[in-house]
């Protein structure tokens, strides 16, 4: 049991080495980490119920997950063929669509989340 518990422990050590080298190499990613902080700052200054508290973190998870497969994808299609390639090109194209819609969809997640808020405040 010890056995499999350092397995998933080491296997978290992992994922963190991931996300750590996301926000180090990524500027889009320190983007995104900026933009976390900032929503959930708000979020805790419009005392957001825990309904739009879930659409938040949804929102926020979409986007940084769909960042981190954009840059797996781009990494292992760099290792792979490392010059201009049409097909891995259009793949990463792809790929960074993927974080765009995401984004956009948590924009308008945002917006529909932090509007009613932002209106009791201007009244």
């Amino acid at each position: 049991m010890r056995k499999v518990f350092a397995r998933r422990l080491k296997s978290a050590a992992y994922a963190l080495q991931g996300v750590a080298q996301l926000v180090r190499t990524q500027p889009n990613a320190r983007v995104h980490l900026l933009a976390t902080g900032l929503v959930c700052g708000a979020g805790i200054y419009c005392g957001l119920s825990r309904t739009e508290w879930l659409w938040i973190v949804v929102a926020i998870v979409l986007v940084w997950s769909a960042e981190a497969f954009n840059t797996a994808l781009e990494q292992l299609a760099d290792a792979m063929h490392p010059g201009p390639h049409a097909g891995i090109g259009r793949a990463k194209d792809l790929a960074a669509a993927a974080v765009l819609i995401a984004a956009l969809g948590a924009a308008v997640i945002g917006v529909l989340v932090f509007a009613p808020h932002l209106a009791a405040l201007w009244r």
